[in-house]
């Protein structure tokens, strides 16, 4: 009886030197397909594939945002240029009053221009955020008029086009 205890308690040599007894449980053994390894070779592929894709749609991003404020600007800087005119031709048909309103805001469409240029997209994105943070309000009612603005422009450019 106590040889049969003996003999449960020390397994066999022949015992240890197979696979199933020599790989933890869940784990596959050299000597078996590595199954597992393709599925995290696949893993990272996909995960390499997925952080270039996003680095290249941030490059992309950062391109059409760099375009867009330089057009934002040019823009910009072409509205001062026209309410300056315009001031001069209100001073003729109104008066000098309204010609110097018309003025100031040339200025501070300038002075926007200035500071839009100044900045980089970064800084940029960190102002709309702040702003979006102390005052949701006027930021939903400034994206509702750009967003009316665009669609005119967009519309009367279509318009020019069809005629």
């Amino acid at each position: 009886m106590a040889d049969q205890h003996d003999h449960d308690a020390a397994p066999s040599t022949s015992d240890i030197d197979t696979p199933a007894a020599t790989a933890p449980i869940g784990e596959t053994n050299a000597a078996e397909p590595a199954s597992g390894g393709t599925f995290a070779t696949a893993r990272q592929t996909l995960a390499d594939n997925v952080a270039k894709g996003r680095e290249q749609a941030t490059d992309k991003a950062r391109l059409y945002a760099e375009d867009g404020k330089a057009r934002a600007t040019s823009a910009l800087g072409q509205l001062s240029t026209m309410l300056n005119d315009a001031a001069a031709q209100v001073d003729e048909k109104i008066g000098e009053q309204y010609g110097q309103y018309a003025r100031q805001a040339a200025d501070r469409v300038q002075g926007l221009s200035s500071s839009i240029d100044a900045k980089t997209v970064d800084d940029l994105v960190a102002d709309v955020r702040e702003l979006v943070k102390k005052s949701p309000a006027v930021a939903v009612g400034v994206a509702a008029g750009i967003g009316f603005v665009v669609a005119r422009l967009l519309s009367s450019g279509l318009d020019h086009r069809d005629a």
